[in-house]
C-alpha cells in the first residue's frame, strides 16, 4: 500500500554498508523514475549509478550530512551507503528540472523502500568536485545525490513542538523527525 511505503520512507543516514545493492536493482530504480511525469515532457534528467566501494568513497567525499546534527560528520565506516544515484540535468533543457528532480527522487526512494532498502536525498554536495572526479559532461548540472542502502537506524515521526522542526537523535541513536499537524498545513482545514 502506498501509505505504508510513504511512512517507511524516511531520510536514512546510516546503513549496513556491506549489504550491497546490485547494479540491476539500481537500473530498475532509474527505469521506474524515467517513466514518471516530466514537465513539458522535456525529460532533462540523467543519472550516474554507483555501487562499487571505490566510486562510493569518491561520492561520499563530496557530501555533507544532516545539517541539524552539528556534532555529527556523517556515517562512519561500516555505516556508509552501499550505493548512490547522482541526478543530473541537461543545462540547456532544464527550466523545469527541479520539479522533475523531486518527482524522480521520491519515486526512487519509494521503490527502494519496496525492495527493503532506504535512502537519503543529499542536496549538500560539492558539485564541482564531484563533477570533476567523474568527468561528467559540462552540459550536465548535478541536481542532488541519492544515498541508498539497507537502513541501520530507526527513524520516528513526532509532532512539531514550539515551532521547532529540527530533527535530532536521542541517547539510543533513534532519529526523531518533527512533522507539522495536518490542520497546520491545510489552510482551510476547519471549513466544511
Amino acid at each position: 500500500m502506498l501509505k505504508d511505503l510513504v511512512l517507511k520512507n524516511r531520510s536514512y543516514r546510516r546503513f549496513y554498508q556491506d549489504e550491497k545493492i546490485s547494479r540491476d536493482i539500481l537500473i530498475s530504480l532509474i527505469d521506474l523514475a524515467r517513466q514518471t511525469p516530466s514537465a513539458a515532457n522535456l525529460q532533462p534528467l540523467r543519472y550516474y549509478i554507483s555501487n562499487e566501494r571505490e566510486e562510493n568513497e569518491k561520492i561520499f567525499s563530496c557530501l555533507k550530512w544532516a545539517g541539524y546534527l552539528s556534532d555529527w560528520d556523517g556515517p562512519k565506516e561500516g555505516e556508509k551507503p552501499s550505493a548512490y544515484i547522482v541526478v543530473l540535468a541537461d543545462k540547456e533543457n532544464s527550466a523545469y528540472a527541479p520539479f522533475d528532480t523531486g518527482i524522480v527522487s521520491q519515486t526512487i526512494l519509494l521503490a527502494a523502500v519496496e525492495k527493503d532498502f532506504g535512502g537519503c536525498i543529499v542536496g549538500s554536495v560539492n558539485k564541482e568536485k564531484l563533477s570533476d572526479l567523474f568527468h561528467f559532461p559540462r552540459n550536465l548540472e548535478i541536481m542532488l545525490v541519492i544515498a541508498l542502502g539497507k537502513p541501520k537506524e530507526k527513524v520516528v515521526l513526532e509532532e512539531v513542538k514550539n515551532e521547532n522542526i529540527e530533527y535530532w537523535r536521542d541517547e539510543n541513536q533513534v532519529h526523531h523527525v518533527p512533522k507539522r499537524k495536518l490542520r497546520e498545513v491545510i489552510l482551510n482545514f476547519g471549513k466544511k
